[in-house]
């Protein structure tokens, strides 16, 4: 049930994490940075707890970016790993939870058998309404719009839009998360102050929550703070704060 201080109407919709300081957390425990990243995993089972308690309905998570593969090999095959590893053991949970598994990214430089685990557990959960949980692996913002533009632009070569009807719209249709509304609430955690290629045209109105808690210490009091400080925000989409108080929503969301 939400909380008692957190009023629904003010609820997002749609969180959107930027999942960071995995790594330092384990540095100022003298543990390697993959003991952060498996604490960080077991944090997002308690977001998405979270999630489903306060009745959000839709939780993206910056799992990998299609930059994180600069980093050492090691590391990143450590990454894979665990991202394998836990397909196997929560694609179950999740179901029984009635959370909707859907990862989002180019999948075409991921290890087959990961892709497979991801269409079996995409399938285990799709019919599942409770809340879906968006992981964005081997996910940019700036290639998600190019591979929008590129499937737009197929229906132009193909007759069936003229070039000068197509519009910013024709590119929003064929993003990854088209189907469900945009992010209400980005949150960062680890005290950077920027959205490193997450969901790029997708957050142009979003507001944004950035926290100086590393994500494996990030928990539900943490969450909720980012939320009342949510609940507190005039959002106007381009309206006055006049037009919004006065309930005028004749300029589209």
């Amino acid at each position: 049930m939400p909380s008692a201080d957190l009023p629904t109407p003010a609820m997002p919709r749609h969180i959107a994490v930027i999942m960071d300081g995995n790594g330092r957390w384990a540095y100022r425990r003298h543990l390697p940075r993959v003991a952060g990243h498996r604490r960080g995993a077991e944090v997002v089972r308690e977001m998405v707890q979270s999630c489903v308690d306060l009745g959000i309905p839709y939780l993206t998570l910056f799992a990998f970016s299609t930059e994180n593969w600069r980093r050492p090999a090691i590391e990143v095959r450590l990454l894979m790993n665990l991202f394998r590893l836990l397909l196997r053991r929560e694609a179950r949970k999740l179901h029984e939870n009635g959370v909707r598994l859907r990862i989002i990214g180019d999948r075409g430089a991921l290890d087959p058998e990961i892709c497979q685990l991801i269409d079996e557990a995409e399938t285990l959960t799709r019919d599942n309404q409770r809340l879906q949980l968006n992981l964005a692996v081997n996910y940019g913002g700036r290639w998600d719009i190019a591979q929008a533009a590129r499937a737009a632009m197929a229906a132009v070569q193909a007759g069936d839009l003229a070039l000068e009807d197509f519009s910013a719209a024709h590119i929003a249709r064929h993003l990854c998360l088209a189907d469900i509304p945009e992010p209400d609430l980005l949150i960062r955690t680890g005290g950077e102050e920027r959205i490193s290629n997450f969901l790029v045209w997708q957050l142009a109105y979003t507001e944004f929550y950035f926290s100086d808690t590393l994500w494996p210490d990030f928990n539900r009091a943490a969450l909720e703070h980012a939320l009342q400080s949510f609940a507190h925000r005039q959002r106007r989409f381009g309206r006055t704060g006049d037009q919004v108080l006065e309930g005028d929503c004749s300029v589209s969301d």
